[in-house]
């Protein structure tokens, strides 16, 4: 089964971010776009570039307001100690959530369970909580957060303009199709 279009399980987790723990639950998403970035965990080699990726869109992901939380099995005091030992994630303003009951790795349902770790699993979710996009690479395939840029923009223009929808390629600004049995057969 799809999670697109269903609302985000119930959780409750300890995050680390700017220098303080803070708790994170699934009520926190409501009211605002969000976007979920699992990764494998922390030390590792492709997830810093990711990371540092979204946290290089992260102002601009705030002016559409967008929160980001990145999720791993680890937890957040090893977050912290990651956060304070690179250059790399020392940048990064969102929150790091940490899982290591992984409850919320198996309901976004990229829990790799042979090796406790969480796949590299992106999902973008509306202000009600409803997921509409979701994106799992294998561990060796790190995300560009350009893209994701797009992604978001396209769900924020359907969000808002019902019966219309975004073609393929479609970036903010250019023409977009209104659903229509004309159309049938014709693109």
């Amino acid at each position: 089964m799809s999670l697109i279009g269903t609302e985000v399980k119930p959780f409750k987790a300890k995050a680390y971010k700017n220098g303080e723990f803070m708790d994170v639950t699934n009520e926190d998403l409501k009211g605002q776009w969000s976007v979920f970035c699992f990764y494998p965990a922390d030390f590792t080699f492709v997830c810093p570039t990711e990371l540092e990726d979204l946290q290089n869109h992260y102002e601009e992901l705030k002016k559409l307001g967008v929160e980001v939380y990145s999720v791993s099995t680890d937890t957040h005091f090893t977050h912290k100690g990651w956060h304070d030992s690179s250059e790399t994630i020392g940048k990064i303003e969102y929150a790091m959530i940490g899982d290591p009951s992984q409850i919320i790795s198996r309901n976004f349902e990229v829990l790799n369970e042979e090796e406790g770790l969480a796949d590299r699993g992106t999902f973008i979710i509306d202000p009600d909580g409803v997921i509409q996009t979701v994106e799992i690479n294998a561990s060796g395939i790190g995300r560009d957060a350009s893209t994701l840029m797009n992604k978001i923009k396209a769900a924020q223009y359907v969000r808002n303009n019902p019966g219309e929808v975004c073609p393929a390629k479609w970036q903010e600004g250019e023409k977009t199709l209104r659903q229509s049995l004309d159309l049938v057969g014709k693109i």
